[in-house]
């Protein structure tokens, strides 16, 4: 009996710790790039550079890991066509999700942008009913329109709009939609289950050749112009490895949790970003607006996750959870750190 306290004690202990790490990455993750993309030191104001090198860093390290080190393995079960018709997509839209995102740190400040992302769930929600995928609703319609109303109340509030920066930040919530939509067929309609290592090691590279791309005509002829190819390498690198570190934290924390704990962690998380920002960054200035506007958006969001939870238990009731929703919950997850 007590080694088993023991033991149980040893795993609560464990799966509060990844829940932490989370939460930590996630947060500092995001206060990191967005210092690496506005601070006058490192002198780096390139959203689509930066993301391009996290996509690189990323592959090569997954390929280390389990192809040379093989320490982790691939889920088998990848094709070509499965590749073509959803990989491909997947990682296009995820690089334009990230590459919007960050760009929007630009103009607007890192609370602001987290209080936009809430918009999230009614942007997948439209385009999964126009999918195929999700069915309207008088609950779901009441839940969008709290939502919706949630984010207009924040907006309302805040002192100082940069349009430019919603435009941006917008841009990367229709396109983190679309990236979960593509993820949500790859489940349904192709049958293909990946954890999150399986995932970032297939789309990694794709995406990294989606931003390469615009990367080459966009900003690599101002990086040229100005000169700053001169940036802080040990920075950048710290970036990228942390950026890594924050989809491991996913690995662990989708491993040791239940969807509800890791949803619950992701609106802890966000929170954590609103208030910590106002902190740390002198262009997030929080009102009373603000901070109600988001509450009611947040509260929407819970109900949007209750719902969706209670869809996936029916769905997957004879599976095991850590199992059985790894790309649901990875995109709840990876989508809100913008890496």
């Amino acid at each position: 009996m007590a080694d088993r306290d023991r033991r149980w004690v040893r795993e609560e202990f464990l799966t509060y710790a990844y829940i932490l790490l989370y939460i930590a990455l996630s947060s500092g993750q995001i206060f990191f790039n967005k210092w690496v993309l506005s601070s006058k030191e490192i002198n780096f104001p390139y959203p689509l550079g930066l993301t391009l090198l996290h996509m690189v860093f990323s592959s090569v390290l997954c390929f280390m890991l389990t192809k040379v080190l093989k320490i982790m393995k691939i889920d088998e079960g990848m094709t070509l066509d499965v590749y073509i018709t959803s990989v491909i997509p997947i990682g296009a839209m995820f690089a334009m999700t990230l590459w919007l995102g960050n760009t929007a740190y630009l103009y607007i400040s890192v609370a602001f942008a987290q209080m936009l992302k809430a918009i999230m769930p009614v942007a997948v929600f439209i385009l999964g009913v126009l999918a195929g995928l999700e069915v309207m609703s008088c609950r779901m319609l009441l839940i969008m329109s709290v939502i919706s109303f949630g984010v207009l109340v924040a907006s309302y509030g805040e002192m100082e709009i940069s349009w430019i920066g919603v435009v941006y930040q917008m841009g990367g919530v229709v396109g983190e939609a679309l990236r979960l939509i593509f993820m949500e067929i790859l489940v349904k309609r192709k049958g293909l289950k990946l954890n999150p290592i399986s995932l970032m090691y297939y789309v990694s590279p794709c995406s990294a050749l989606c931003l390469l791309i615009p990367w080459i005509f966009l900003e690599k002829p101002k990086m040229d112009e100005q000169g700053t190819w001169s940036f802080k390498p040990l920075v950048l690198t710290l970036n990228s490895l942390c950026t890594f570190a924050l989809n491991l934290s996913v690995f662990l924390v989708i491993s040791h949790t239940s969807a509800l704990t890791i949803r619950v962690a992701g609106v802890v998380k966000d929170w954590v970003v609103v208030l910590f920002s106002a902190l740390l960054f002198a262009d997030t200035k929080l009102t009373l607006i603000n901070l109600f506007g988001y509450a009611i958006a947040i509260a929407g969001v819970a109900a949007y996750n209750n719902s969706k939870l209670r869809k996936e238990a029916y769905r997957v009731s004879s599976e095991e959870p850590a199992q059985s929703v790894p790309l649901v919950a990875a995109s709840t997850l990876t989508n809100e750190t913008r890496i």
